[in-house]
């Protein structure tokens, strides 16, 4: 696919994202995208491989290498370079439902894969990814497709995040009835309010939502299933319902002083600030202002990176972003081998503008917070941190993080963001619905399936796997459908892959 000699011929080149000082004024996304000639010499960059790891999305050593989705992507590289755009929106679309949001949050586990990225740069896919769907909207190809014929079976889909919506837009394509139910006032879940507006901006997933919504499917927004709506009514008006809720538990810090008044969970922390954007650019005053604060950030995640650049963009005084793990080496240590996801250091878009306007890194590793430290009348001051070492367990043999004694620091702190992951699935949609959870508290099935203990109702994305990407959640909605389309009408010509 692409040039057989292109990868030799041409330099790898990608968006150039405006400089840090300037990006930080405002809350839209800041990468410049190249030209559509610049873009196909991208594409011919892709080098007839022969065995396309790329598409692979096969776990080695427990991580993800390749696309999840089996994404064409020599396919479609080629067909960028030879500037066949619609066939290339025809061959990505086969697989991936919302290449508008991998081709702007995914990580890319297609290029940490990519044969060329063996002895060079790997292959730009994630920027031709981008192209091939922006260029499809601007032409016309990604307009709204109804089915031409519905079967009559009806199906609920509670959370609008990407695990609900591709499995919604792949039943509501087969020709079922699709209705989206959202507690939140707008859908999208983690794609409208819990990623950041400059890394997707809102008017994308309204997009598509328009998109979707002309097709046929019905959202339904703030209504609350296993409280505003009884399970029992999903279960009595429609023939299946599928539980796409998300990961939604943060987990939480339990140290001396978690009662202080300025501590949040980064969920929260992003969700108002995005809403009070949307909803009147700030004016409203319904977010956690950092201005001139000193902020603390508890996780070293995408998550928490994004409260980083939030942090910086409203002014705070100052940003420390503690990581209990250590610093990872900047290139590939030779136990990590490619295919193998790069365990490498990355300075994201955040940590970027913290450094640009504080003059440092803001990561603290292998560190934790000990106690939260507060006034008279319990407003947050500051934190005590502690450093940590790996020591092994002499009875078990296992390693484990150890304090070492008399490495506390204090860092001053008005507001402290707890951005340490998500637990699993909230227990009173489980127990509306009357699933199980497994030992990590997702909903509970066989490996592989997505069928729950009760025969009408499936789950997808976070609520069955845990925390995950994107990419992941596309596909875990896709393989649902495929399972609820299976089991309304005994046979399913729903691809997966």
């Amino acid at each position: 696919m692409g040039k057989p000699t292109g990868f030799m011929e041409f330099e790898r080149e990608v968006s150039r994202a405006e400089e840090p000082g300037e990006r930080i004024r405002h809350f839209g996304e800041f990468h410049e995208h190249l030209s559509r000639e610049e873009q196909q010499r991208q594409g011919a960059r892709c080098m007839e491989c022969g065995v396309p790891f790329c598409q692979s999305g096969m776990m080695i050593s427990g991580m993800a290498s390749g696309c999840p989705l089996h994404n064409l992507i020599p396919e479609w590289n080629d067909l960028v370079y030879t500037g066949n755009w619609e066939q290339a929106y025809g061959r990505l679309k086969k697989t991936n439902n919302f290449p508008e949001f991998t081709g702007r949050v995914c990580p890319a586990l297609c290029e940490a894969a990519c044969t060329c990225g063996l002895n060079g740069q790997a292959v730009a896919s994630k920027e031709n990814e981008y192209a091939v769907i922006e260029n499809a909207y601007e032409q016309g190809y990604a307009q709204p497709k109804p089915p031409r014929v519905r079967t009559g079976k009806r199906v609920a889909v509670v959370g609008s995040g990407p695990a609900g919506l591709a499995a919604a837009d792949q039943l509501n394509g087969r020709g079922h009835s699709v209705t989206v139910f959202e507690r939140s006032d707008r859908i999208g879940g983690l794609l409208m309010y819990g990623i950041p507006n400059m890394k997707l901006e809102k008017r994308i997933v309204e997009r598509k939502q328009k998109v979707m919504e002309a097709e046929g499917v019905t959202f339904v927004t703030g209504v609350d299933v296993g409280k505003g709506v009884k399970a029992e009514q999903l279960l009595r008006d429609f023939d299946r319902v599928i539980l796409a809720c998300g990961a939604s538990e943060p987990r939480d810090i339990k140290a001396p002083g978690r009662d202080a008044k300025g501590i949040y969970f980064a969920v929260d922390f992003l969700k108002a600030n995005t809403k009070s954007l949307l909803d009147s650019d700030f004016e409203d005053q319904k977010y956690v202002d950092t201005k001139d604060k000193n902020v603390v950030i508890i996780g070293g995640g995408d998550t928490g990176n994004d409260c980083v650049g939030t942090s910086v963009r409203h002014g705070a005084k100052s940003v420390v972003q503690i990581e209990m793990m250590p610093k990872a080496p900047d290139t590939r240590a030779e136990s990590n081998p490619w295919p193998e996801w790069p365990r490498v250091c990355k300075t994201d878009y955040g940590q970027e503008e913290a450094i640009a306007v504080y003059g440092h890194d803001p990561r603290i590793y292998e560190s934790t917070v000990k106690e939260f430290l507060k006034d008279k009348e319990g407003n947050l001051t500051a934190v005590k941190v502690v450093k940590l070492a790996w020591e092994k367990d002499a009875e078990s043999g296992r390693m484990s993080m150890k304090e070492i004694p008399g490495s506390e620091q204090i860092l001053a702190a008005d507001i402290v963001l707890i951005a340490a992951g998500f637990l699993g699935a909230e227990l009173y949609v489980a127990e509306a619905f009357g699933v199980e959870l497994d030992g990590r508290t997702n909903v509970k099935t066989d490996a592989g399936k997505y069928q729950t203990v009760k025969e009408d109702v499936f789950v997808a994305g976070d609520m069955h796997r845990g925390q995950s990407l994107v990419v992941w959640a596309i596909r875990e909605g896709r393989e649902a459908a495929r399972a609820v389309d299976e089991s309304l009408m005994g046979y399913s010509g729903l691809a997966v892959q």
